[in-house]
């Protein structure tokens, strides 16, 4: 019998999301936007701003479901000016309605997380892929540490948070591992010098395990909220 996971905890100020709401071929769409300010660095496999490298924002938008553009990082970049952020960011995309958001805190950890969960699957499939991009559903996961880590360790807590996520869905009754268009962002402190970069972030590490908690309750009411 699986071990049962520890209630989320109430989320904390770290990663404080503001909504923002706009007009977009006579639809009202939204979007969550953290401005995370100077001194973070981030790792993520966003359309904008993905890779590993210091940013200061991170936007979470939702298109249409029936969106079309070829352009969705220019898109991105768009919104996020419009909505006031300005310098390096990255740039997330879904159809689901952001506004069903989940959000949990362990240990100084935070976990923002969106679903939609229209078309989903499991990742070893034995249909062939393809090198155009799927039209936007997407579960999209933010997560916050408050402490330095290496590079290594922000791959890490990525594998981590994937993990995490998948372990929400199967709990929250659904027979899949995600959808074709998941991303993540992993958002930990620059190192001050002198001071310590957490080499690790497993699911048994000290803050991996916090990612993970973080994650799994995130995902979890994202996906019971945002249920189709």
């Amino acid at each position: 019998m699986p071990a049962a996971i520890p209630s989320p905890r109430p989320a904390t100020a770290l990663l404080r999301v503001r909504q923002h709401t706009r007009a977009e071929d006579g639809e009202r769409l939204h979007s969550l936007l953290w401005r995370a300010g100077a001194g973070w660095r981030m790792i993520s496999s966003a359309v904008l701003g993905g890779g590993i490298g210091e940013r200061s924002w991170v936007l979470n938008a939702q298109v249409s479901h029936g969106y079309r553009r070829t352009d969705p990082d220019r898109h991105l970049a768009e919104l996020a000016r419009a909505a006031g952020a300005d310098g390096p960011g990255v740039g997330l995309m879904t159809a689901a309605d952001v506004r069903a958001y989940g959000h949990t805190c362990d240990g100084g950890v935070e976990a923002v997380a969106t679903a939609g969960l229209g078309v989903r699957g499991w990742a070893a499939s034995p249909a062939e892929g393809t090198a155009v991009a799927a039209r936007p559903g997407t579960i999209n996961i933010l997560v916050a540490l408050p402490v330095a880590l290496t590079d290594a360790a922000l791959v890490n807590a990525v594998a981590t948070a994937t993990e995490a996520k998948v372990q929400a869905l199967l709990a929250a009754g659904y027979d899949c591992s995600g959808t074709p268009t998941d991303a993540v962002c992993v958002a930990a402190r620059s190192p001050c010098a002198g001071a310590e970069a957490h080499a690790f972030a497993g699911p048994r590490s000290l803050w991996g395990a916090r990612v993970a908690r973080a994650v799994h309750g995130a995902v979890g009411t994202a996906a019971r909220t945002g249920r189709p």
